[in-house]
């Protein structure tokens, strides 16, 4: 199905920019996002299943497969545009869907690295789309593919979610992971741009600086992916790097997203921001100057989780933003509209589309 910008106000413009988290586990519970679904009409919506901002919620948006079926059909049903419904769903301790809800078990990047078997990764990741296909999942913000380059990474290491150490394992392991998604009709997003394995910190909690332990090896993942045509989405990382931008972390660095993933490694799909909301934004950054910055530097797609704090009227608060940021000449209209038609583009390649 082919996807037209051409009917679309600027508003819906903007809108179709946003990948947006919420509360509720059921369409009743959820008035705030249908109205965000309906108008000004959001892009997408990405689930949990804790709620970070308020740990006595017993679930997120996540109790059982059946739920989450009916959750995801109710919230198609209310999109004038098809919905990008995304989760977090990389596998090991990065997994929304847990057996305890009554999903499959699934296994880590850096165990099926530790195995170094293509066919074995391609199994796991075809479970993972399976399962998310099933449940009405059509986004999956993974595979990770930064490099296993620092033993006392807080998030990446620590957490298992990296395939290896070797660019070229990682290469094969993601490009596998990323078939077995395609196959099952699912769309993947490879992060975290341009590479948060060498960090020392985590850009949930505060600034990361990666300028000293960073190296260009941890391109070459996600060159491979572009090379074989296998990358539909990349997430940009909030780390900072004073050897590719000495004033902005990626997500709001035009060097970084525009100069050298657009530019230079040649990619000509979908950017999606890390979470908007994350300490190594929100601590340096107001919300107007983050958003503003990010879609100027590239960004597509703006990731508001709405889980690390939680602001029901975010969405509105943004496209309000970005309207007058093009109204007062901040911003170029003609970059809202490549945002848009990315987002369409990728909509139109989803076989519910």
């Amino acid at each position: 199905m082919t996807l037209s910008i051409a009917t679309l106000t600027l508003r819906q413009r903007i809108a179709q920019m946003l990948l947006l988290g919420f509360r509720g586990c059921h369409a009743a519970d959820c008035s705030a996002v249908l109205r965000d679904i309906r108008d000004p009409g959001v892009g997408g919506v990405i689930l949990f299943d804790r709620d970070v901002s308020d740990p006595t919620l017993p679930r997120r948006n996540i109790e059982s497969p059946e739920q989450v079926r009916a959750l995801l059909a109710a919230l198609q049903a209310a999109a004038p545009i098809p919905l990008l419904t995304a989760i977090d769903q990389e596998g090991g301790q990065v997994n929304r869907l847990k057996a305890a809800y009554g999903f499959p078990e699934s296994r880590s990047h850096a165990e099926l690295g530790r195995q170094d078997d293509t066919a074995a990764s391609y199994r796991e990741a075809a479970l993972i789309a399976r399962t998310l296909a099933a449940a009405g999942f059509n986004f999956n913000l993974a595979p990770v593919v930064d490099l296993d380059a620092n033993p006392r990474n807080p998030i990446i290491r620590a957490r298992e979610r990296c395939f290896a150490a070797d660019p070229e394992a990682v290469s094969r392991h993601a490009l596998a992971f990323v078939q077995a998604h395609r196959e099952q009709g699912v769309l993947c997003c490879a992060k975290h741009f341009p590479g948060h394995g060498s960090a020392a910190g985590d850009t949930h909690a505060g600034f990361v600086d990666v300028t000293a332990t960073w190296t260009d090896r941890e391109l070459v993942p996600f060159q491979r992916l572009v090379e074989a045509g296998s990358c539909s989405a990349v997430m940009s990382a909030h780390v900072f790097n004073a050897k590719l931008d000495p004033e902005y972390p990626a997500t709001l660095s035009q060097a970084v997203l525009t100069g050298l993933l657009r530019e230079r490694l040649g990619f000509e799909g979908l950017i999606v921001s890390d979470d908007m909301q994350m300490g190594a934004i929100t601590q340096r950054y107001g919300l107007q100057q983050a958003v503003e910055r990010a879609v100027a530097a590239g960004v597509d797609m703006l990731c508001f989780g709405n889980n690390l704090q939680f602001d029901e009227g975010i969405a509105g608060k943004v496209v309000d933003i970005l309207e007058r940021a093009v109204a007062e000449g901040r911003l170029a209209r003609s970059r809202i509209d490549a945002s848009c038609a990315r987002v369409l583009a990728l909509k139109g390649a989803l076989p519910a589309a």
